[in-house]
């Protein structure tokens, strides 16, 4: 993919302003231009902001029905109802499940959990789901990270004498289903103050204001803020305000005393011994949790988050392990085919967005091979598969595009959908396909703006290598965690040079491995440069080339900084908006 670099000079007052709060916090006026870039303009806002504090955490009552959800939970513990906890596949779906389950265990033990088969039962609450629940005297259910659409579903459910209670973060539709209690703060009348929570981040504001209710210690809570800040990464929500502060001290229990299932997941991954980023938990733990619902069935997972033996925990973690390998074999294949097809079609060429079928491709992976697509041409993108008769499939955006609202013009078309802006599941009948293809195209290029058919990469600062420091680095290392709103810095350092002991490395000679001096400091720097192996060419010529990058830890020399480049282009060549 061809970046476009975008960089805007900060202005005089700027600098000065950054100048100002460098000195007060005692930081580089670099890092300070960072915050001020958040909107974060004062020594009490940083420390804030580098220290969340869970009684910063908002009063769960807030959140519209959060009381009757509350009460419905407590009459049915005082009459020894059977409690169904119910949720999503996925990662947010599954750790959701896991959070709202243990906790509840430790004081009532009529409650089981469900997750619905994706490819018996389908996205949400299913009617199988539901005549299971009857069959088991369930009186009450929590459904997690779905079903603000299930109208016809939860009126089922109240004629086989179940009520629910909901906890989603979808976008809701005008018609809201009609369960006991509706926790869900994308409501049209929400009254609560953050609307961005994961499905994870609703159970656990309710399980925050059941424990206040009932008088329990906050402090039992936090053993599972491991979930959390597991789903607020794998669900890609903005990490900020009260998500921030739940993956902040997520992060630092999955680092520090994880929940058995978890550390087990942990040595699964290699990761043992290591400090846990959110990056680890998108690109290894997160598709590991993913993979028992997309391959098998999503209930491995959650037998594995609440398992309480860690030998237990290690061979269910080995089996889901299993899955993902399975899974990544899938995904190869599918997306080379969607890759190919893409290529054959003349047509896509000039489209705004690209819509792909393939009725043998497995249902479970579409959303993965989605993203792909959209990575590789960047456009917002639809993959469907099909499964006895439907077409199901999953819809992924570019970097500030709503594709739920795209989806949203052509409802008439579908059999169902919901998401958010990102990423929206949707399934409609196979003959309903060109059409839909035609519409969906037509309204992304009606809608989408030119700055958002573009991959830009956003540069926050130029620096020269010198500005790298180890205190810079160890200051740097405070803005985490990082995700949607608060993403990882990206610096850029013009006119610099191989050292001379740059080469390609990897399996497939795909990645570059640097040692580089840049022309203003002749300071020199390490860095990786990951699937770059095409600009070798160039930087052992000798030419000048320019750098966008992020600043890491050497995992395998600590306390070794290093450069993880995320493009490179030629001096002449890299010309950014905002000069």
């Amino acid at each position: 993919m061809n970046f476009k670099w975008n960089y805007e000079q900060p202005t005089p007052e700027r600098r000065q302003a950054a100048n100002e709060l460098a000195e007060k916090i005692g930081m580089s006026p670099v890092l300070a231009l960072l915050l001020l870039q958040r909107g974060i303009r004062t020594e009490s806002a940083a420390k804030r902001f580098f220290r969340p504090m869970l009684n910063e955490l908002i009063d769960p009552f807030l959140m519209n029905d959060m009381d009757v959800a509350v009460d419905r939970l407590n009459d049915a513990m005082g009459r020894k109802e059977r409690i169904m906890v119910y949720g999503d596949y996925d990662v947010d779906g599954c750790t959701a499940v896991a959070l709202v389950y243990k906790f509840l265990q430790q004081f009532y033990s009529n409650i089981e959990y469900y997750i619905p088969d994706r490819y018996e039962e389908g996205y949400g609450i299913s009617r199988k789901g539901l005549d299971y629940a009857a069959e088991q005297g369930v009186k009450l259910i929590i459904v997690l990270d779905c079903g603000i659409k299930a109208i016809d579903e939860i009126a089922y459910a109240r004629q086989l004498g179940i009520d629910f209670i909901i906890c989603d973060h979808h976008v809701p539709d005008d018609e809201l289903p009609c369960a006991v209690a509706i926790l869900n703060p994308k409501r049209t009348d929400s009254t609560y103050p953050f609307k961005h929570l994961c499905g994870c981040g609703v159970g656990f504001k309710f399980m925050q204001a059941f424990a206040k209710n009932n008088g329990i210690p906050f402090s039992q809570l936090i053993p599972l803020l491991d979930f959390c800040a597991v789903s607020i990464a794998a669900d890609i929500v903005p990490v900020t305000g009260e998500n921030r502060i739940l993956a902040f001290h997520g992060l630092k229990q999955l680092n520090q005393n994880p929940s058995v299932g978890m550390k087990s997941i942990i040595e699964i991954c290699g990761l043992t011994g290591r400090e846990i980023t959110m990056s680890d938990i998108i690109f290894k733990i997160g598709p590991r949790i993913n993979a028992s619902g997309r391959v098998q069935n999503g209930t491995e997972t959650v037998d594995l988050l609440v398992e309480k033996d860690f030998q237990r925990a290690l061979t269910l973690a080995s089996v889901i392990n299993q899955h993902n390998d399975e899974r990544k074999e899938i995904d190869r294949q599918m997306s080379e085919e969607a890759n190919q097809i893409v290529e054959r079609l003349e047509s896509q060429e000039h489209q705004p967005a690209i819509v792909l079928y393939n009725e043998g491709w497995k249902k479970g992976v579409v959303g993965i091979v989605a993203s792909r697509v959209t990575e590789l041409y960047y456009r917002p993108t639809v993959v469907l598969s099909c499964q006895d008769g439907m077409a199901s499939g999953s819809a992924r955006s570019v970097a500030g595009y709503d594709i739920y609202d795209a989806i949203k013009s052509c409802r008439d078309l579908l059999e169902n959908f919901g998401g958010h802006t990102y990423a929206v599941g949707l399934s409609l009948k196979v003959e309903n396909i060109p059409e839909f293809r035609r519409r969906f195209q037509k309204y992304v290029l009606e809608h989408i703006l030119p700055e958002q058919t573009e991959a830009l990469m956003e540069i926050e600062a130029e620096i020269d290598f010198k500005d790298i420091t180890k205190k810079m680095h160890n200051d740097l290392k405070k803005f985490a965690p990082h995700g949607p709103d608060n993403p990882k810095p990206l610096f850029c350092t013009r006119n610099v040079y191989d050292y001379g002991t740059s080469k390609v490395v990897g399996k497939q000679q795909e990645h570059i491995k640097l040692e580089l001096v840049d022309s203003r400091s002749s300071n020199v720097m390490n860095g990786i440069a990951f699937g770059q192996s095409k600009a070798a060419h160039y930087i052992k010529s000798k030419r000048s080339f320019d750098i966008i990058y992020t600043i890491e830890e050497n995992i395998y020399k600590r306390g070794e900084v290093q450069l993880q480049i995320e493009d490179i282009q030629p001096s002449d060549a890299s010309s950014t908006n905002g000069e």
